[in-house]
């Protein structure tokens, strides 16, 4: 039997993004600062596909896979020069929530009103979670491992994790890893509102006094995961380092977290098992942070257990992102990436007045750091947890 290796170290050389926030990293950061408009639905305004996808490849694809494709190019873009691989060691992770959902009520649609035989050939094709997977392996001819997780709201998260460890393992030389979602359709946004989790107010609030639920959005980010002694060795630019990563489930509730957080709590402290950390090495938490009083209240009770009370500075995006869902985790990811590079911790939009039950530091303005290590973490309806941790180059 041969003797198991080391784990390699696993960097992030390339970042693509969509998101309602802005497209592309410079529009993305910016974005995160600026105050919104109130909506339950966030969109990613004006998103012309055309750059990334021909005319028959849009009409062809569901939403959800051309902002997969555009922020996978937009990541292998930003590499500068792309690493030279094996094409059968080059792969894709990448998550959602519920994939070409659009595309299938639209199709129900058609078939209701005109019939089966107008019903569109590329309907399978286009719903299919792991289209956005499919259409990008297909894209650059990437032969290795092409994987879709489909964790509900953990999905980002968990998808960085498995890519990142097939390049550990030795699987891959590099892999796309990311989330992707367009899911806004009458029907998911009327069952989300009748299950009273959607804002009220159209403002997002995480951790807030006032918080009365999230505000549904879409978008995509995508990473470029490589070995870290061969990223050096081409000279890439290196944004950070994925040190860690965790997945448990709360088998408590098919939408309510367990009570406490327990289950948060146990996800996060095993992550930093996995990186080999403390808690005291911990330097920020971006937070799932989704605006409900429920899932707001346990993950501050997550935290609060494993860092202490205030003990380390807690931030969460959908204030201006919305809820991603399926690439909600990808975009967070990104967005402490980004961190690490601008040297300070994006502000919790829409929040004004922290819940004082909550024994958390949210960070409510753009704060100044020193990176380090970070958590960014994941929670989806069926009691699916995810932690990231991310290291600055």
């Amino acid at each position: 039997m041969r003797a198991p290796t080391a784990p390699r170290r696993v960097v992030v050389t390339g970042i693509g993004v969509v998101s309602p926030a802005g497209t592309g990293l410079d529009a993305f950061w910016k974005g995160l600062q600026l105050e919104v408009e109130p909506a339950r639905e966030r969109r990613v305004q004006d998103f012309d596909p055309s750059p990334w996808l021909s005319g028959k490849e849009v009409r062809h694809h569901d939403r959800f896979t051309h902002f997969a494709v555009a922020a996978a190019q937009m990541a292998l873009d930003d590499c500068g020069d792309a690493p030279d691989v094996d094409p059968t060691r080059a792969g894709v992770q990448l998550g959602t929530g519920i994939g070409g959902v659009g595309t299938l009520e639209t199709q129900v649609g058609v078939l209701a009103a005109r019939g089966p035989a107008r019903v569109s050939p590329f309907t399978i094709p286009m719903v299919m979670p792991n289209a956005g997977a499919a259409a990008v392996s297909l894209r650059y001819g990437f032969q290795g491992p092409s994987e879709t997780l489909t964790t509900a709201c953990a999905a980002g998260t968990h998808s960085v994790a498995a890519g990142a460890r097939m390049v550990a393992d030795g699987r891959c030389d590099v892999v796309l890893a990311g989330g992707a979602e367009s899911s806004m359709t009458p029907t998911t946004v009327a069952a989300f509102t009748v299950m009273t989790a959607l804002s009220r107010t159209g403002v997002s609030r995480p951790f807030d006094t006032g918080r009365n639920g999230f505000c549904i959005s879409e978008g995509a980010a995508v990473l470029v995961l490589e070995e870290r002694d061969a990223a050096i060795a081409r000279g890439a630019r290196i944004y950070g380092e994925v040190l860690g990563a965790a997945s448990t489930c709360d088998a408590h509730h098919m939408t309510a977290p367990s009570p406490g957080g327990a289950g948060a709590a146990a996800c996060m402290r095993l992550a930093l098992d996995d990186a080999g950390l403390e808690p005291s090495d911990v330097r920020a938490v971006n937070a799932h942070g989704t605006s409900t009083p429920l899932n707001d209240a346990a993950e501050a009770a997550a935290v609060s257990t494993v860092f202490g009370p205030h003990g380390v500075p807690v931030s969460s995006i959908k204030g201006v992102t919305g809820h991603g869902l399926g690439a909600a985790g990808a975009l967070e990811a990104a967005s402490v990436l980004l961190s690490f590079v601008h040297r300070e911790l994006p502000p919790t939009m829409g929040t004004t007045e922290v819940d004082p039950e909550l024994d958390v530091d949210v960070v409510l303005a753009p704060r100044a750091w020193e990176p380090g290590p970070t958590i960014s973490n994941s929670f989806g309806f069926g009691g699916h947890n995810g932690s990231l941790v991310l290291g600055p180059a």
